[in-house]
């Protein structure tokens, strides 16, 4: 499976992306917001793409421009919040492509795809508090806000989570799909 925007390519990881992923995924400030410990070989970026990158519905985010791996976006293999997150987004991206408005055109197409492909009546997406970042994301694609609720991460054993949901409904009034 692989899914187009108009700046990236969403596809299946593969080992060789591992010293792209780990190019991003070292750095402290993308592991912070999502709330894992950065990454501190190519070994462990590999071992990642393994296990948690070896879903069908998590995707490599690459640059059109430079080939590159850039980031990961998908659907959340694991439950959390003791419900099914089959339908709940999640993604990093490198600092360097912050601000230029890509996670917003991914989040977009994985709409699309969750929606028309997978049928899923809802989808789910959701931030640390102090990711403001992720908060624009997922506001400018139409999720509204639901509740918030204190979880642990790989960082913090406290950190208050908000989750956000956009129905099938939603979506094809056209909410997020621009903004």
């Amino acid at each position: 499976m692989v899914l187009e925007t108009e700046r990236t390519i969403l596809r299946r990881f593969t080992e060789e992306d591992a010293e792209d992923l780990y190019a991003y995924a070292s750095d402290p400030r993308v592991g912070r917001a999502a709330g894992w410990r950065p990454h501190v070989s190519v070994k462990e970026s590999r071992d990642i793409i393994r296990s948690v990158f070896s879903s069908p519905t998590e995707f490599a985010i690459v640059d059109r421009e430079s080939g590159h791996v850039i980031g990961s976006a998908g659907f959340l293999p694991r439950p959390a919040v003791g419900r099914d997150t089959s339908n709940e987004i999640g993604y990093s991206l490198s600092p360097t492509y912050w601000g230029r408005g890509i996670m917003p055109e991914v989040v977009r197409r994985l709409l699309r795809y969750g929606f028309t492909d997978l049928h899923l009546p809802e989808i789910w997406c959701a931030h640390g508090t102090g990711n403001l970042q992720s908060q624009r994301v997922i506001e400018k694609c139409g999720f509204h806000f639901v509740f918030s609720q204190h979880l642990s991460t790989d960082l913090e054993k406290d950190r208050l989570t908000c989750f956000y949901v956009l129905t099938r409904e939603e979506w094809e009034r056209g909410e997020g799909r621009h903004g």
